[in-house]
């Protein structure tokens, strides 16, 4: 029995530490481009998301403010928010919690994101779509985060379509995965 125990444990820590090898892999990567060069390169993938008819036709979605490495999202938060219910997450402690988003009630966060400090968010059932930051994705709808778990808390509990969005360079062949390893349903790069 013990050594079961001794390999499951070898192969829990292979996967962390080859979940750590890609994010150093994919940071060097992004930091090989400018915030303008990263910026332009979230045009063509915004314009993905916009023409994608599930977005199109979702009312309530989750979306998330954009880190500067990250594809950006603030100019589709401005367009989407007059006509869509939008929610941001903002952290709470260990957790995620969403929020309305409203443009005039902002504040920035603990990782220096904006968050939004609009009506507390709890009704997940109607929630249309949810577009989730990853630090990577595969082909299956793996997706590789941060590693603080923030979304892994969170998206047990969404029950809508979940589309991962990236730049080309983090769509990758295969991502390591755990047992609470949540997929995406889409990833437009």
């Amino acid at each position: 029995m013990f050594p079961l125990k001794l390999s499951i444990l070898a192969v829990m820590d292979s996967v962390k530490l080859s979940k750590k090898a890609l994010r150093l892999e994919i940071s060097k990567i992004k930091k090989s481009y400018s915030k303008e060069e990263l910026k332009t390169m979230s045009v063509p993938i915004i314009k993905k998301l916009l023409s994608d008819s599930l977005f199109i036709e979702s009312s309530t979605i989750l979306l998330y403010n954009s880190l500067p490495d990250e594809v950006c999202t603030h100019h589709l938060l401005q367009m989407c928010c007059q006509e869509k219910q939008i929610l941001l997450p903002t952290v709470v402690g260990d957790k995620l919690e969403l929020h309305i988003y409203d443009p005039d009630k902002t504040a920035t966060g603990p990782y220096g994101i904006t968050e939004s400090r609009g009506p507390l968010f709890t009704d997940y059932e109607i929630i249309d779509l949810a577009i989730i930051p990853g630090v990577a994705f595969d082909p299956m709808g793996n997706r590789l985060g941060r590693g603080k778990g923030y979304y892994d808390k969170l998206l047990p509990f969404l029950r809508c379509v979940k589309y991962g969005i990236c730049f080309d360079f983090q769509f990758v062949e295969t991502i390591p995965t755990d047992s609470h390893d949540i997929k995406v349903d889409k990833i437009i790069h």
